[in-house]
């Protein structure tokens, strides 16, 4: 059944690799990574977040990043986006034969100054030369915008803020800009006011949602998306990852999940739902738990019967 006023077709951006195994506490083997990949593609996911190129002391589970890049099999309509901090990473990224990078920054010049230890400004500063050397050698950049519905430190973000940081990226020349709900506090009217204000700003279709769901409220906030016009989605298999400054968060939304939804809602993914579950079990059992995947989880339980 299909609900009048939604986009016919979503991109799903499949965050597990980078920003789902960044977060899990024990480091994967390189053939994992490279599997789990392949087995996402085999699903039909077509945009994914292959690995990510910062420093190794900050991010050790993404220190394989090389070896990664190496070894998946390049396919051709198949975006391997990598994200990168600096100039340094960049090079790295260049190095290992990247054809798209990921930048992030804030909504929140608490966060910001957290994660990247400067201020918004100075983060948009930092990341210029990025996309200004990205574009000069035709590597397509998509950007990152965290604590869009609130924030560990400050609460709640205006939506203005969030526009305001959106159209600093996509004047860069960003061809995306996707908006997180990085601890999982938004709400569907928190979310659709975020996007409601950066799409005034910036044509729609320059704006995805990366939600959290930590409050259980993602699959809402992604149809109140959706309602609005949004078609790019960002989302993690078998709901792999979490935010370190929300104990107990359940972390990113399933890409299980969010894919059952849009079945159901009439939307099209690409997505083989049965060999996404599949995909979700693999990497699950490799870290030695469930997925936090609800249909998942219940498609195995499906099948046990």
């Amino acid at each position: 059944m299909s609900i009048s006023g939604l986009p016919k077709q979503v991109t799903i951006w499949e965050a597990g690799p980078r920003d789902g195994l960044q977060n899990e506490p024990g480091t994967v083997p390189t053939a994992v990574k490279v599997e789990l990949i392949e087995r996402l593609v085999d699903a039909g996911v077509s945009h994914l977040e292959t690995t990510s190129f910062v420093s190794p002391k900050w991010v050790p589970q993404m220190a394989d990043n090389a070896q990664v890049m190496a070894q998946i099999r390049r396919r051709p309509g198949i975006h391997y986006q990598v994200l990168v901090p600096n100039m340094k990473g960049f090079e790295a990224a260049m190095a290992a034969g990247a054809e798209e990078i990921g930048i992030f920054t804030a909504a929140s010049e608490s966060f910001c100054r957290r994660n990247t230890n400067c201020s918004i400004a100075e983060s948009l500063e930092r990341l210029r030369p990025v996309c200004e050397a990205a574009l000069a050698r035709g590597v397509k950049v998509r950007a990152f915008v965290s604590c869009i519905a609130g924030c560990p430190f400050e609460g709640e973000i205006a939506p203005a803020k969030v526009a305001e940081v959106t159209a600093a990226l996509a004047a860069m020349g960003a061809y995306e800009v996707a908006l997180g709900d990085t601890i999982g506090v938004g709400t569907p009217g928190k979310v659709r006011a975020a996007v409601e204000a950066c799409a005034a700003q910036v044509p729609l279709e320059k704006i995805a949602v990366h939600c959290h769901d930590t409050y259980g409220q993602a699959l809402a906030n992604i149809l109140a998306a959706l309602e609005v016009g949004v078609a790019s989605i960002d989302s993690s298999v078998g709901g792999l990852g979490g935010c370190p400054y929300a104990p107990g968060a359940t972390g990113n939304v399933a890409t299980d999940d969010v894919v059952y939804m849009l079945d159901g809602l009439g939307v099209e993914t690409g997505i083989d739902l049965e060999k996404l579950v599949q995909t979700s079990w693999f990497i699950s059992d490799a870290l030695g738990r469930p997925p936090a995947s609800n249909v998942a989880r219940a498609m195995k339980a499906k099948c046990a019967a």
